[in-house]
C-alpha cells in the first residue's frame, strides 16, 4: 500500500531542518528540556496559525487527536501546562532565524519582474489581555503591542519584523530596523525624522512619504502640471535649515513635493528625494503603501494573532514570528501550484486538510456536482418545465 503524508507535512518540508538545528544549538534552545523539544513546539504552533485554534488546550486536544500522523512528523502532541512554559521560556529569537531563513527563499521564488525593489513601512497595534500589564502597559490604549513591518509590495511578503510595547513610537522602532541601500523605502507620517529621512539618502534609498501641513517649504523651481489631473502642484523645494531649538536641519537638500488631491477629495503634500520622476509615478508609489494595510488584516484575520496563547513578552513574540512564518508557508507553497489563484481560498483549504492525506498540488475547490439525469427530469417536472 502506498504510503502518503499529510499536508502539514507537505508544508514543512519547506524548513530547511539542518538550519534550524544549527540555530537551536545557538541559542540554547533545548538545553534542559525533556519534553517538548524545539521541533516540536515549532509544529504546534505551526498548527494553530494554520488550523485557527485560539487555546492551548484546543491545541492540546486536537493533536493529540492525529497522534499517529504527529508521528511521520517526528514530533508529538505537547500538553497544555508544558507548551505555556515553552512559550514563556524558549527565547523568541530562535523563530525569528527560521523566519530569515525561509525569506531567503521566498524572495527568490516569489518576487515578481521589477525594476526597483520598494519597501513599504507600517506598525499596527493589537490589543492584550490585561495580564500583560507588566510589560505592554499602555495608558493611552491599555495593554497592547505593536507589529512594526517592513514589507515587499512585490514578493507580498515581510521582510523584517519588530514587536515592541504599543507605547514604542513608529519611528523608534524604524531606526533600529536595517536599511538596505538602493531601495525605495514609503512610509507615512509615524516616520516624520528629518534625521532618519538624511540616513536614508546617505545610503542610496529613495524615499517617498507625506509632508505635515504645518511644514514650510522653500520653493527652488516649480515644475508644470496637466490641466484637470488629480497633481495640482509639483514642486523643487527645501525644507528649513533650522529646526526647534536652533537645531540643524540634516535633510539640508532639494527635495521634491507633489500636491495630490485623493477620491475623498483631500490634498496630500507628497515629499520625497526623487528629482527625476514623473509627478504621477511619485503618487503612485506613495498609493502602493495601502498594499502593507491589507497584510496587516490578512494576518490578523487569517492567522488569528487577535488572540494569544500567552501574556508574556516572549510568548507573544514568538506567536507573532512562527504567525508570519507560516504566512511565508502558505505563500510559498501557494507558488507551487496554479489551481487555486487566490491566497486567501488556498488558506481556507489548507485549514480545511491540514491534517488529511494530501498534497499542496492536489488541493482545488471540487466543481459543483451535476444532478443525475432522472433527477434533473424530476426537478424540471417540479417546476413546471
Amino acid at each position: 500500500m502506498r504510503h502518503h503524508n499529510s499536508l502539514m507535512h507537505d508544508l514543512l518540508k519547506m524548513v530547511a531542518w539542518s538550519k534550524f538545528e544549527a540555530a537551536v544549538d545557538k541559542h540554547e534552545a533545548d538545553r534542559g528540556v525533556r519534553k517538548l523539544d524545539s521541533k516540536s513546539h515549532l509544529v504546534a504552533l505551526l498548527q494553530a496559525q494554520l488550523s485557527g485554534a485560539v487555546s492551548l488546550r484546543e491545541i492540546e486536544t486536537t493533536m493529540a487527536s492525529q497522534a499517529a500522523r504527529l508521528y511521520h512528523l517526528g514530533v508529538r502532541a505537547p500538553k497544555r501546562s508544558t507548551l505555556s512554559d515553552a512559550n514563556a521560556a524558549r527565547p523568541a529569537a530562535l523563530f525569528c532565524d527560521l523566519f530569515n531563513d525561509l525569506l531567503a527563499q521566498a524572495q527568490r521564488g516569489l518576487r515578481k519582474a521589477s525594476k526597483e525593489a520598494i519597501r513599504l513601512i507600517d506598525a499596527t497595534s493589537i490589543s492584550l489581555s490585561p495580564l500583560s500589564k507588566d510589560w505592554a502597559t499602555y495608558e493611552a490604549h491599555g495593554c497592547a503591542t505593536k507589529l512594526h513591518v517592513v514589507f515587499d509590495p512585490d514578493a507580498e511578503v515581510a521582510v523584517h519584523f519588530a514587536v515592541t510595547p504599543a507605547r514604542v513610537n513608529d519611528i523608534t522602532a524604524a531606526k533600529a530596523m536595517p536599511i538596505e541601500p538602493g531601495r525605495t523605502y514609503v512610509f507615512d507620517l509615524g516616520y516624520y525624522d528629518f534625521g532618519w529621512w538624511a540616513d536614508l539618502i546617505a545610503k542610496g534609498c529613495r524615499f517617498v512619504t507625506r509632508l505635515k501641513k504645518n511644514t514650510p517649504t522653500r520653493l527652488i523651481a516649480e515644475r508644470p502640471v496637466a490641466e484637470g489631473g488629480n497633481i495640482l502642484a509639483d514642486r523643487v523645494v527645501r525644507l528649513p535649515e533650522r529646526l526647534a531649538r536652533s537645531r540643524t536641519n540634516p535633510c539640508a537638500c532639494d527635495l521634491r513635493e507633489v500636491h495630490v488631491r485623493i477620491d475623498t477629495g483631500k490634498i496630500l503634500r507628497i515629499v520625497s528625494n526623487d528629482l527625476d520622476s514623473e509627478a504621477e509615478q511619485i503618487a503612485q508609489l506613495y498609493k502602493t503603501r495601502w498594499q502593507i494595510e491589507l497584510f496587516f488584516r490578512w494576518v490578523k484575520q487569517t492567522l488569528k494573532i487577535r488572540k494569544f496563547l500567552g501574556t508574556s513578552e516572549n510568548a507573544i513574540r514568538c506567536q507573532i514570528a512562527v504567525a508570519l512564518i507560516a504566512h511565508l508557508l502558505l505563500s510559498m507553497a501557494h507558488a507551487l501550484q496554479s489551481a487555486v489563484p487566490s491566497l486567501l481560498t488556498f488558506t481556507r483549504l489548507v485549514r480545511a486538510n491540514l491534517m488529511q492525506f494530501a498534497s499542496i498540488r492536489q488541493l482545488a475547490i471540487p466543481p459543483p456536482s451535476r444532478p443525475h439525469a432522472a433527477t434533473r427530469n424530476q426537478m424540471e417536472l417540479a417546476i413546471g418545465c
